[in-house]
């Protein structure tokens, strides 16, 4: 990934964080095996979360920044897109044939 990165111009570069936000700057990020290992062996892929005994954790994308110490991530833009809620339940009404009252 970071030598597909480092190939790409500055224009490529730009329209990547506009429509991804500050996602690359995970490729700069080093990673301690030894930290990484120590959950890992918790993962529970079955159920895409970490299991301590009884317990299942699901970390949530700002735990997980804190944890990469990312900052500079956008949680709103790298991952997911803000839908607007009157738009999106205007066009749910339309399709099902409601009304507004």
């Amino acid at each position: 990934m970071k030598e597909i990165w480092d190939q790409w111009d500055d224009e490529i570069k730009q329209l990547f964080y506009f429509n991804y936000g500050d996602l690359p700057y995970l490729l700069d990020i080093k990673m301690d095996k030894h930290l990484f290992r120590a959950p890992a062996q918790f993962w529970n892929p079955a159920y895409s979360c970490f299991t301590f005994g009884k317990v299942d954790l699901v970390p949530i994308v700002e735990e997980y920044t804190t944890l990469l110490r990312c900052p500079k991530i956008q949680t709103d833009k790298a991952y997911s897109r803000a839908v607007s809620v009157p738009t999106f339940v205007k066009k749910i009404m339309n399709i099902t044939g409601m009304s507004e009252q």
